[in-house]
């Protein structure tokens, strides 16, 4: 009777990882998805402001328009990320989309700097690097909780060192947060897909709203990590006009 007892409880505990497993995996199939259409829009919409003059003017003429547009970008990302829980799903999907759009206007710029053959170049050398860090990050069993501390103190440094050579138009200031962010937004990719990942484990059993949210604010975060990644690397290997 024991024994049958405990075969019961091992198909029990078998059923319900298998469970979770799918559940899980369904998320990040949202997370993957839902980057992967931010993407899509952020692109067409840099494409088609940058294929118009009169867009590209109205936009760039103005530096207060431009860091007006820039404000609204951090706004959206630190109501997204902030009140993710008593946002609707409908609500934070407005806000993601407008987000990616956004963000499309801004990286509309580098079309006015770098050859249309070096942006696709390196577009297919970020989505290449991004892809093998973040399945590492996911299959990986080492914890990286201690490197996201780290990347974070770095992230802020880098923010902080932009901001000056703004001012300073230093040369090998540029190049170096230009090297250092590459390898800040390439362990990032790796930390929050292993995030990512425990949260879809920790939440695969919530309901529907749950988990939609869940996958919004994931897909958020490896779309700024391949976002940060793509300009670092742009200004490394793009070539200009």
């Amino acid at each position: 009777m024991n024994d049958m007892n405990k075969l019961w409880g091992t198909l029990d505990r078998s059923n319900e990882d298998k469970r979770v497993a799918q559940a899980s995996a369904a998320i990040l199939k949202d997370v993957y998805l839902w980057m992967t259409s931010a993407l899509v829009i952020s692109g067409l919409t840099a494409m088609l402001v940058a294929g118009n003059p009169t867009l590209i003017n109205t936009i760039f003429s103005s530096k207060f328009g431009f860091i007006a547009i820039i404000l609204a970008q951090l706004g959206l990302v630190m109501l997204i990320s902030s009140r993710i829980n008593k946002l609707s799903v409908l609500t934070a999907t407005v806000l993601f989309i407008l987000y990616a759009a956004l963000t499309g206007v801004t990286l509309s710029s580098i079309f006015l700097v770098f050859t249309q053959e070096s942006i696709t170049s390196v577009f297919f050398i970020t989505a290449g690097t991004f892809a093998v860090v973040s399945a590492f990050g996911y299959i990986t069993k080492k914890d990286l909780s201690s490197l996201g501390n780290i990347l974070f103190m770095g992230l802020i440094g880098i923010i902080i060192a932009s901001v000056v050579n703004w001012f300073l138009h230093s040369e090998m200031l540029y190049w170096i947060v230009s090297y250092v962010g590459v390898l800040i937004f390439v362990g990032l990719t790796a930390y929050d897909t292993q995030k990512i990942k425990q949260m879809a484990i920790e939440y695969s059993d919530g309901n529907f709203e749950i988990t939609k949210k869940v996958a919004l604010i994931g897909a958020l975060s490896l779309y700024l990590d391949f976002i940060n990644l793509f300009l670092h690397l742009l200004r490394i290997f793009g070539k200009r006009d």
